[in-house]
């Protein structure tokens, strides 16, 4: 049997040797594996780096939204906590060969998809992250221009005003990507107890100006049989999954800087359900305020903060989401998309060139006015979707790394043509076949009234049928024929 059709190497190779994969095409310092003096993230860094990420306006749209769809406080929390204890499952799975082996999300995705074939679920996830980035962006950009407009109102005759805040938020993003991890590091652990101080002054000033939590949160569900709840559920359920698919794919690209596994694993179960669903708690409230103090419920925490009259009340709020976006932006959406790009050409596309290349994309390609133009292109549309194409990848990748290798990978493989995970040509074609079998299952639903449901849960149809045909097709006698030749 060739080497490259193995299902398992004969042993475990934690460290590479650095001679045999400097000169390799596929090799940059960015994308080497992290050495031992390098892995100093504690526990600490990966709850800060959640409560970050979790702060942030998307996150406060996401809960609004399923006010705005229907459902009641109880059920919109219900929800997010659900959804986010899910997708902590296959976030820690993904994270156990980061934190062992120090290498990120695209070099990871070699071992099941090939060291050329990986380029498909990393270009797949740097897309979604550019999408991301063009939304946090915009609304970064609305929320500088509702500052600006609290501080002199003339600044809303300016014609082409909330594109040059948007542009000025874009080129904060480009100096911090381009002062590397450190930098992000930094971010999170300095600002995650300044802005969670700064999401309960939001829910005291709602409380006070609503009359209570009573008040607020006494909006009844517009649902009157659990059929009509759960058709909302469902596809509310997947979004929640859906809005942290991304990084539970390249959640490696952290945890490749863990002490231990234990510290990663710990940090993230305290810091990802429960700043999710505190924060979302926050806009639910906050949006069930409105009905009583604006006469309509708006979900959007920009519009809402604008109203407040006071500039400085004004000014000291939007310079916290801009902050908080920002920490986020930077996080799960540029760090993720920079060694994507980078792996497709190693040698020529460093992480700061991979970053803004994203930085680029996110703004010149994706329209994010209309992905936030109403609750449900925001949530059916923007979240369910994508998470059609991200469920699958995990499916392979997870079955890969636990069922198929036992966790063993030989690291300097993957940096080498020819090697254990050369496959054809560089590519698995059993993975690409368990991939487009999970996508395409998911997305039968959306084109097909009678199986909408396969739509409504796409991340959860998409990761069991690909996990159940990538384990199936490795599980056959691999072909001499197709072999390729040793190292």
């Amino acid at each position: 049997m060739a080497t490259g059709e193995r299902l398992n190497p004969p042993a475990s190779t934690d460290v590479p040797r650095a001679d045999t994969v400097r000169t390799s095409s596929l090799y940059n310092d960015d994308l080497a594996p992290v050495t031992a003096e390098r892995r100093n993230w504690g526990t600490y860094n990966y709850a800060a780096l959640w409560v970050a990420m979790s702060v942030n306006i998307p996150t406060y749209l996401l809960a609004s939204g399923m006010i705005a769809g229907g459902m009641n406080w109880k059920q919109a929390i219900f929800t997010v906590f659900l959804g986010n204890v899910l997708v902590l499952i296959p976030m820690l799975l993904n994270a156990h060969a980061g934190a062992r082996y120090g290498i990120p999300f695209p070099v990871f995705a070699r071992a099941s998809f090939g060291v050329l074939g990986a380029n498909v679920p990393a270009l797949l996830r740097a897309l979604v992250a550019c999408g991301w980035f063009g939304i946090q962006t915009w609304i970064g950009g609305q929320a500088i221009n509702a500052m600006l407009v609290a501080l002199n109102p003339r600044w809303n005759e300016v014609r082409w005003g909330v594109p040059l805040c948007f542009a000025a938020f874009w080129l904060l993003h480009v100096i911090v990507i381009a002062r590397g991890i450190r930098t992000i590091r930094w971010l999170q652990g300095v600002t995650a107890p300044f802005l969670l101080a700064i999401g309960m002054a939001l829910l005291v000033w709602a409380v006070v100006k609503a009359g209570g939590f009573g008040p607020m949160l006494a909006t009844p569900s517009k649902f009157h049989s659990f059929g009509e709840f759960f058709r909302f559920f469902a596809p509310s359920l997947t979004g929640v999954v859906g809005f942290w698919a991304t990084v539970a794919l390249n959640i490696p690209d952290f945890t490749r800087y863990a002490r231990s596994q234990r510290a990663q694993v710990l940090g993230q179960a305290l810091g990802l359900p429960a700043t999710m669903t505190f924060y979302s708690f926050i806009g639910i409230a906050v949006t069930s305020a409105t009905v009583l103090i604006f006469g309509q419920a708006i979900w959007d925490p920009v519009a809402v903060l604008a109203r407040l009259g006071n500039p400085a009340a004004v000014v000291i709020a939007m310079i916290a989401l801009l902050l908080a976006t920002l920490n986020v932006n930077v996080a799960a959406n540029l760090v993720s998309p920079s060694n994507d790009f980078s792996n497709l050409a190693p040698r020529v596309i460093s992480f700061r060139t991979g970053g803004l290349i994203s930085c680029v994309v996110g703004a010149a390609v994706f329209q994010p006015w209309k992905l936030l133009a109403n609750y449900s292109n925001y949530i059916t549309g923007w979240l369910v979707g994508y998470s059609g194409f991200l469920g699958p990848i995990a499916g392979v990748m997870i079955c890969d790394y636990f069922v198929i290798r036992k966790k063993i990978i030989v690291v300097e493989d993957l940096y080498q043509r020819h090697g254990f995970y050369e496959f054809t040509g560089g590519v698995n074609l059993r993975a690409i076949a368990a991939l487009v079998a999970g996508a395409g299952v998911a997305f039968i639903g959306l084109f097909v009234p009678a199986l909408r449901a396969l739509y409504d849960y796409a991340w959860f149809v998409g990761f069991a049928v690909s996990f159940v045909v990538y384990y199936a097709l490795m599980s056959r006698k691999p072909s001499a024929r197709s072999a390729p030749r040793a190292a």
